[in-house]
């Protein structure tokens, strides 16, 4: 549920615009100002988690995402909807480490595999089947406020869910210990106007934020080298840091692992808002048949993910390699096609490529996480978990703020030229997962030679406490 929040609102956006008079870059942050959110929460969600109890956390924050669910759907105006949309993020951020936690704690070996990738399943089909959704209801409740159904679909969802995670889910006490010692509120903010500094140009990309704005890149990395600086400070001391370090600098595969589901991310899922964009702006399709128009892929993902959790056990990186390079020809295919073919045939058309793109993208999420993941003391797999979906909303809100700007700033400068906007903003959405698939391979010759070292092993170091 939280998931697809990230893609159903894409399709929403015209009726958000219109039913709220939002201008093009205020509907841009109902779609990023939420990932950033759900980014930033995240590894606080995951700490929080091992405070408090896993089970209890899920049921705290699956409240507070119904409740801002409700308060999004019934906001006044634009203000209110973007900060609705803020607090849901948070929210989402808060539930969704408990998740990854529970399987990490629960399942060892091919079974925790297995068990990521009906996780990778899930990512890929809410990811995926959002537009369709959205679309859907749209077209029940009226392109006016049908928009308001979007967010309030969330609420006997998460009824149902709060009811059946009271039975089902497994409860664990959690440690003892004060939450003021759990959370690093400086590393968070100093986290925060990092990603901020590198998020808001982009964001603001449609009303000249490059060129504004530019400035805060520099900014951005210098407050990035303190956030580094002070982690490293609080590990020494012996308190917990926000992200600890070691993570990606003593861990086997973790820093690659997490870098390729960045840049990843940034191609995947900035490309439902284009398609949507596309198909509902350019062709006048309706938000129904925009969605329906990128199932192919939706269904492509949900299967090859399943497949993929059985047999990333025996086959490792080689799935995440294959995976990528089939998401890249896919995309890579769409852009042609859009250049090259009528674009009323262009849903029908694009079908062959999306399905095979989405096959390559079930094959990158899960095993991904499941290999990334490998090496990590469990008594760190919670904040593990949570850093590396960190930087997975992290790349969506970049990926989706980049293609969405290249998309509209190729259609104002042709004056209208669809199609050439789409096949553009194919090609730098197939660059990152070509970038994904460069990190993928060197991951996949590093391992190798980790492995004739008999060095992939589980690596253990002493806990900030200690």
């Amino acid at each position: 549920m939280s998931l697809l929040d990230v893609s159903i609102v894409n399709v929403a956006l015209p009726s958000i615009q219109r039913g709220t008079g939002a201008d093009a870059g205020t509907a841009q942050w109902v779609v990023s100002g939420y990932a950033l959110a759900f980014g930033l929460v995240l590894v606080s969600g995951g700490r929080l988690g091992d405070a408090l109890g896993r089970r209890r956390m899920f049921l705290i924050a699956l409240a507070a995402f119904v409740v801002t669910s409700a308060l999004t759907g019934a906001a006044p105006n634009d203000l209110m909807l973007v900060l609705g949309r803020l607090l849901q993020g948070c929210a989402a951020g808060l539930l969704t480490p408990q998740n990854s936690g529970l399987i990490q704690d629960l399942f060892r070996g091919a079974e925790r595999g297995r068990a990521f990738g009906m996780f990778g399943a899930v990512v890929g089909i809410s990811t995926a089947v959002g537009p369709v959704l959205g679309g859907l209801i749209l077209a029940i409740f009226g392109e006016q406020d049908g928009w308001r159904w979007v967010f309030y679909v969330n609420v006997p969802i998460g009824v149902v869910a709060f009811v059946l995670a009271m039975r089902l889910v497994p409860g664990k006490a959690g440690r003892r210990t004060k939450l003021r010692s759990e959370i690093d509120f400086v590393g968070i903010l100093l986290l925060g106007l990092a990603v901020l500094g590198v998020l808001l140009p982009l964001v603001e990309s449609e009303q000249d934020g490059l060129r504004r704005l530019w400035w805060l890149f520099p900014i951005a990395v210098v407050i990035g080298a303190a956030f580094i600086w002070w982690e490293r400070r609080i590990l020494r001391r012996g308190r917990s840091p926000l992200i600890d370090i070691r993570l990606y600098t003593s861990t086997p595969g973790y820093a690659s692992g997490a870098a390729l589901g960045t840049v990843y991310f940034c191609g995947f899922a900035g490309i439902w808002l284009v398609f949507a964009l596309f198909f509902q702006q350019g062709l006048g399709y309706s938000p129904l048949r925009s969605g329906l128009s990128v199932t192919p892929f939706a269904l492509g993902s949900a299967i090859s993910a399943v497949l993929a959790g059985r047999l990333v056990s025996r086959l490792g990186r080689k799935l995440t390699v294959t995976g990528l390079s089939l998401v890249a020809t896919g995309l890579g295919t769409v852009a042609l096609l859009a250049w090259l073919v009528p674009t009323a045939n262009a849903g029908l058309v694009f079908a062959g490529p999306l399905l095979v793109a989405g096959i390559g993208g079930g094959m990158v999420i899960s095993p991904n996480t499941t290999l990334t993941l490998e090496c990590v003391p469990t008594r760190m797999a919670g904040v593990a978990g949570g850093a590396l979906q960190t930087g997975q909303r992290i790349g969506t809100a970049i990926g989706t703020a980049v293609l969405a700007g290249v998309f509209r700033g190729v259609v104002t400068g042709t004056r209208g030229d669809y199609p050439t906007a789409l096949s553009i903003a194919m090609l730098c959405s197939a660059g990152f997962v070509l970038v994904a698939l460069a990190l993928g391979i060197g991951e996949l010759r590093a391992r190798r030679a980790r492995r004739s070292a008999d060095q992939l092993q589980d690596v253990t170091f002493a806990a900030p406490s200690e």
